[in-house]
């Protein structure tokens, strides 16, 4: 059992260490530990993998901390009201990210990082003598986390290169490819992770992919490059496994064994819960960090039991802020409660009722939204053509998503109202905004990434 245990501790510390590279950077010569040896055991492999989740979890766009999606786009967009004097964060607030922000550099860094990761896993496995039931999960679930991972960074950054290799020779000259070609790639990876990935998460925690979070993460794919039918289908699939559902109580939803949880992070330590909650949840006035923006407040219905089960409310007498609190675990709890959650069941019924919509199902989607509408509170949606229908649904997943993985932000963009709602309330903001600036360190490293986007 020791020796077991100090291999599979060397394999972790040597993969950190493997994972730790951008893939702009050299190669490292291989050793006896950087070559077959990790690869070729089940569970020195399946440690390499939990490398990368806790990567995600620590310094991913995944994480709930400053450096993923939730905070950084959460201010980017109307989703927060930040009063923390922290650069990196007040940047995305205000509208001054540069390609020199440490910020823009640790998202693009830290997700090839673990791009590379992935890809040495996908490149060493197959010949590997690991049996074939755990190679081909573990080689399921590297897929799955490049394709999230390049689908995430062409949402940012618009066009990326989609890397598929460890080689240093290759990737330092990589071409940028346009957002529905990152999104092609990503659904052929996903489509091969499918086949390899078991039904359930081998963890028994939704901590690791599976064919179903291969499916929710193909019909958001497919929702984004408007391709209505298969993100129907995809949704439909997923709204029929019997594994997920939504549970009626709301302040069930965030917790770490909800049915509604498709996939999350493990907090890493036993009795740890969420940075989410850490950063966000504040007990007296004013915020030391940052508050729901005023428009974000606006937007819940009367009756609607989101804005008082989701919400936290601090008052000093005189003013009165709020903050998300769909986490509510901000200490370490003995027994960890809530895990970071990347994705869950109610956008897939979302999913399915834009796609609806737009193939004029009018009361399938009407069906889809009321499900989400009801659960919270509220009375069947009024909506009863295909633009009336979209405006409900995209206002429906404002309230049900706000600051959970950049949902607000994407919709924004991927729905071309970045212009109009963002540019609306934050006067610093230009339309082309919309994408990020490449790091300006990259872009020196390999000049195939030129031009920066446009804007900066």
């Amino acid at each position: 059992m020791m020796k077991n245990y100090k291999i599979i501790l060397l394999a972790i510390m040597v993969f950190s260490l493997d994972a730790c590279e951008s893939f702009t950077e050299v190669d490292r010569p291989q050793s006896q530990l950087t070559g077959s040896s990790v690869y070729e055991n089940a569970a020195t492999a399946t440690a390499a993998l939990s490398d990368i989740y806790a990567s995600l979890r620590d310094r991913g766009i995944a994480s709930g901390n400053a450096q993923g999606l939730s905070i950084l786009m959460g201010s980017y967009s109307d989703e927060l009201q930040v009063y923390s004097n922290d650069s990196h964060v007040t940047n995305f607030y205000k509208h001054n990210v540069l390609g020199s922000d440490p910020s823009v550099s640790q998202l693009w860094s830290n997700s090839y990082s673990q791009i590379y990761a992935a890809n040495a896993l996908i490149e060493r496995l197959p010949n590997s003598i690991i049996d074939n039931e755990s190679k081909n999960q573990i080689l399921g679930e590297a897929l799955f986390l490049r394709a999230y991972l390049h689908f995430q960074l062409a949402n940012l950054f618009g066009d990326i290169p989609y890397i598929t290799t460890t080689d240093y020779s290759l990737n330092r000259i990589a071409l940028k490819s346009a957002p529905h070609q990152v999104y092609q790639s990503a659904i052929n990876d996903l489509l091969v992770a499918h086949n390899l990935l078991g039904e359930t998460d081998p963890s028994g925690e939704r901590i690791r992919a599976n064919k179903a979070l291969a499916t929710a993460l193909l019909a958001r794919i497919y929702l984004y490059t408007e391709d209505w039918s298969n993100a129907e289908l995809a949704s439909q699939q997923m709204i029929d496994n019997p594994m997920y559902s939504i549970p009626d109580n709301l302040t069930e939803t965030f917790l770490k064994d909800s049915p509604s949880v498709i996939w999350s992070l493990h907090p890493g330590l036993a009795g740890n819960n969420t940075s989410d909650a850490q950063i966000l949840i504040f007990t007296s006035g004013p915020p030391p960090f940052a508050a729901v923006s005023p428009s974000l407040l606006a937007a819940f219905e009367t009756g609607d039991n989101r804005k008082s089960q989701w919400l936290g409310k601090i008052t000093n007498g005189t003013n009165t802020w709020y903050y998300p609190f769909k986490y509510r675990q901000n200490t370490n709890t003995g027994t960890s409660e809530e895990y970071t959650i990347v994705f869950r069941i109610e956008e897939q019924y979302l999913i399915r009722a834009e796609a609806r919509a737009h193939l004029n199902k009018v009361s399938g989607a009407q069906m889809d939204l009321n499900t989400i509408r009801n659960r919270a509170g509220l009375s069947n949606t009024t909506a009863a053509t295909e633009g009336d229908l979209i405006t409900a649904i995209l206002h429906e997943r404002q309230v049900e998503f706000f600051m959970e993985q950049g949902h607000r932000w994407f919709d924004l963009r991927r729905t071309n109202l970045a212009n109009m709602i963002i540019g609306g309330l934050k006067p610093a903001w230009q339309d082309t905004h919309v994408l990020l600036p490449l790091p300006e360190s990259e872009l020196l490293l390999n000049s195939n990434l030129q031009p920066q986007n446009p804007g900066y």
